[in-house]
């Protein structure tokens, strides 16, 4: 049965105010009334959505989706409130990598092990999403997200407060754990509210952020470290976290009602895996995702030592390098949310997954000719900008598809995303063992990830049999 008008206004009016409806498919795109016919009454339609009824109901209105009837400034609210809660992940994971030396130093350890506290919150991300997301599908949005952002805060309290190497291990995997929720709950709340063309440009928004978050959180952790211990930068997690939580109990609501949480073929967790993994678009495009991420996270991993040893760049030069390259990513989703919209995602990732193929072929090249830095640079920047172009495609191909199970779509994204990157960054610095990292070798991961990629979606996806967007 669907979820009632009269039913959603009692709910909304005697239980609780924090209570969006949405409709579990799209309609057509109703008709004008004329302005003669009297004030419309609501009535609730077969798939949930309100349709407001005059004299002629053939010619009545109809919200295609909730988030359609939601103010600019409410809109405006949550992509504020959404981008932050997605940004808390690559902020927890990234943050404390300026402090790596420094903590090496104070727990008399190698640097090995030091890194490994970064693989345990990197587990503890990936872990987090594939549970948070089929949980939030199966019991709303709310609960899942508030009781796991409480988890972080205690979390990042205890990395702070920790006294051994061994106890801040287990504190970063359980803030791992506990950042998982953002992301995974943002991009479902977003899906619940919004279809089609305005899902596009809701999720370039978010995508914007999960692009350029991990490459400014470390410029960020070293302007702390400037100013406070490292334990500090914990106690700053800890307070993030903290308004994370306050901001989504007094502002968001819950946009999964309680009858699309037990609709037929999505009742159990096994049921919402079996639906998207049969998915063949699904697939194409996680394999994208995953592959686009990698390359970027090589660049990451491998950049410090590149551009501060083998270029000579001092730690300020370095910092402006990579904000420059963070414009390219903004400037990549912001442009690919506008045409993604008006040609469809498929074919803006045909083009941007092949933009990733040539650029950094290019970085190769140029390393081989002896061009040098800005050799180098250009040819990196046109790489981050192709990224930029790919991530909204991903997310938008991955949710439009699964309205029914968003969280579990989009856990699975950012699992992928993550494990797949924490897999594979590491190469860099293998096949550079006995020579050190060069432009070469970094880029040459980097080929190798947007070549599969772009297998992956003449392959698996096959841009011309994905359906347009609907309205």
């Amino acid at each position: 049965m669907p979820y009632s008008y009269a039913a959603r206004r009692n709910h909304a009016t005697k239980r609780s105010p924090l209570l969006l409806d949405t409709a579990s498919t799209p309609v057509q795109k109703p008709q004008a009334r004329t302005p003669h016919e009297p004030q419309p009454h609501p009535h609730p339609t077969s798939t949930g959505a309100i349709r407001t009824l005059g004299s002629n109901p053939a010619t009545a209105p109809i919200v295609l989706h909730p988030g359609d009837a939601i103010t600019h400034r409410r809109r405006v609210l949550y992509i504020v409130l959404l981008g932050a809660l997605t940004a808390l992940g690559p902020f927890t994971i990234d943050l404390y990598l300026p402090a790596f030396p420094v903590l090496e130093a104070d727990f008399d350890t190698t640097a090995a092990m030091i890194q490994l506290t970064l693989t345990g919150t990197m587990i503890g991300f990936a872990l987090g999403q594939l549970i948070v997301g089929p949980l939030s599908d199966k019991v709303g949005r709310r609960l899942p997200l508030l009781a796991v952002t409480a988890l972080h805060v205690v979390a990042s309290v205890g990395a702070a407060l920790a006294p051994t190497l061994e106890l801040l291990s287990v504190a970063r995997v359980l803030q791992g754990a506990g950042a998982a929720a953002g992301g995974v709950v943002a991009a479902a709340i977003v899906r619940d509210l919004f279809g089609g063309r305005r899902l596009v440009v809701m999720l370039s928004r978010l995508a914007l952020v999960s692009g350029v978050a991990p490459v400014l959180a470390p410029l960020v952790g070293s302007a702390l470290l400037a100013v406070m211990p490292w334990r500090g930068i914990f106690v700053v997690l800890a307070v993030y976290g903290g308004i994370m939580l306050v901001s989504a109990i007094v502002f968001l609501p819950e946009t999964l009602p309680p009858a699309r949480r037990h609709e037929r073929g999505a009742t159990t967790v096994w049921q919402r895996y079996r639906s998207v993994f049969s998915d063949r678009v699904f697939i194409g495009v996680l394999i994208i995702g995953g592959m686009t991420f990698s390359g970027l996270f090589s660049y990451l991993s491998s950049s410090s030592f590149l551009f501060q040893l083998s270029y000579g760049l001092s730690a300020q030069q370095y910092g402006l390098m990579f904000a420059v390259n963070s414009l390219g990513v903004v400037l990549g989703v912001q442009t690919a949310s506008r045409l993604a919209a008006r040609f469809g995602p498929q074919w803006v990732m045909a083009w941007s997954t092949a933009v990733l193929v040539v650029s950094a072929s290019a970085i190769i090249v140029t390393d081989q000719l002896g061009l040098g830095l800005w050799g180098t640079i250009v040819p990196l920047f046109v790489f981050m900008t192709g990224c930029g172009f790919t991530f909204p495609c991903v997310q938008v191909l991955a949710l439009d598809r699964h309205g029914k199970a968003a969280g579990t779509a989009q856990s699975i994204v950012g699992a992928t995303n993550f494990g797949v990157a924490g897999l594979i960054s590491p190469l860099v610095g293998w096949i550079a063992k006995d020579a050190g990292i060069t432009a070469t070798t970094m880029a040459s991961v980097m080929v190798g990830c947007a070549v599969v990629g772009v297998l992956a979606l003449w392959l698996i996806v096959r841009p011309r049999t994905v359906e347009r967007l609907a309205p």
